[in-house]
């Protein structure tokens, strides 16, 4: 299942191996969200991303 995130970024990072989310614009793949270890971090805003934002933030706190 496809799930949307508010990206307002005209930049990106490269898919690396701590790389826990892919997306794609015109044809380029570039990593979404990172994971290490116990931290998380996102290139788009969950905050601004309506029901599924939220969903993601509750999943985070969770751990």
């Amino acid at each position: 299942m496809t799930k949307e995130f508010y990206f307002v970024h005209s930049y990106y990072a490269e898919v690396v191996p701590e790389t826990a989310g892919v997306t794609e614009y015109a044809g380029v793949k570039f990593t979404a969200m990172v994971k290490k270890g116990r931290l998380w971090a996102c290139q788009f805003h969950p905050e601004k991303s309506g029901r599924i934002g939220l969903e993601l933030i509750k999943e985070w706190l969770s751990c």
